[in-house]
């Protein structure tokens, strides 16, 4: 009898045929769920008779009660190297093994620039008005080249946005709370004095920093008071790091120019969520990691995670 394995959020149901699942398929049945299962109810009902879980990135959090009430689970998947919503203790505890993919960092940074551009250019307005009748030209962008580009987080994704705003000729900047000026050197790029100086200065601000105790909730209400009437702010990186009322009330105030988000505090966004009708927003469902490349990779390395681990010899363990 075949091993069970669920997929879990594949939305574009791409899962079993983004990669080459041949080389488990006598022992391994596979099932992709195409809609997300928002409680932990719905999660023991439908996973209750799998024993090999793939989940995205850190959509589905995976706590000790979660393992308790899945006896029949042993290998769980995450796409990426990293996870904060798995308790690895608890997986440990009840057996189960963890283990990762890798994920590449272009795409994210892609999408920063489709959100950047898109905002300076008016690009999802003027689309909309253009095929539906209405006037030619609404808007004026706003120009990239001599602008300042201030980045919160100078890491793998954050150097390489700056290294697209140099080419655009803007005067980038960042700021974490760790950085060096050895490491801003390193990207080429200037160093922020403070967290404040640099959402006072910006013209465009992108958050590029792992969520943790230090960054959540870092941009609220204060912080963002500090951004230009006419600055813009871009987050693909995790939701909890810009508050979210906090947002949503400047938009509506019209504090600053407008926003470009791609991350949300729950996803699926409900359909009568706020964000859903916020003025000043070009907002995408969480589209930072979604490319064909990087679901080959996210696909094609959970089939060699259960096959290395059908071998009794689990590779890309975490935790």
């Amino acid at each position: 009898m075949p091993l069970r394995c669920a997929v879990l959020d594949d939305f574009q149901n791409i899962a079993t045929t983004a990669a080459d699942w041949t080389p488990v398929q006598d022992r391994v049945e596979v099932v992709s769920f195409t809609r997300h299962f928002a409680t932990e109810d719905e999660l023991v009902a439908e996973l209750a008779g799998f024993d090999i879980v793939v989940t995205l990135r850190e959509r589905v959090p995976f706590p000790a009660p979660l393992f308790a009430r899945l006896p029949r689970l042993r290998l769980l998947v995450a796409s990426g190297l990293r996870n904060s919503v798995i308790d690895f203790a608890a997986a440990a505890e009840h057996g189960v093994t963890v283990c990762g993919t890798q994920s590449a960092s272009t795409p994210p940074v892609e999408l920063t620039w489709a959100l950047l551009l898109g905002l300076a250019r008016g690009v999802a307005a003027e689309s909309a008005a253009l095929r539906q009748g209405g006037p030619w030209q609404s808007t004026v962008g706003t120009d990239l080249h001599g602008r300042r580009l201030g980045l919160l987080g100078l890491g793998k994704i954050g150097s390489r946005v700056a290294q697209v705003g140099t080419a655009f000729g803007m005067d980038v900047v960042a700021w974490s709370q760790n950085l060096t000026e050895e490491r801003t050197a390193e990207v080429g790029v200037g160093r922020a004095a403070s967290k404040e100086e640099l959402l006072a200065t910006s013209d465009f601000v992108s958050v590029h920093l792992a969520l943790g105790d230090r960054t959540r909730g870092l941009l609220g209400a204060p912080e963002l008071a500090l951004l230009k009437p006419t600055a813009y702010l871009v987050n693909t990186s995790r939701a909890a790091i810009v508050d979210q009322d906090a947002l949503l009330a400047a938009l509506h105030a019209g504090r600053f120019a407008g926003a470009g988000i791609d991350v949300f505090d729950t996803e699926p966004l409900p359909a009568d969520h706020p964000v859903r009708t916020a003025p000043r927003l070009l907002a995408t469902p969480h589209l930072g990691y979604v490319t064909w490349d990087n679901y080959r990779t996210y696909y094609g390395q959970a089939i060699e995670d259960i096959q290395a681990y059908l071998a009794g010899s689990p590779v890309r363990l975490l935790g």
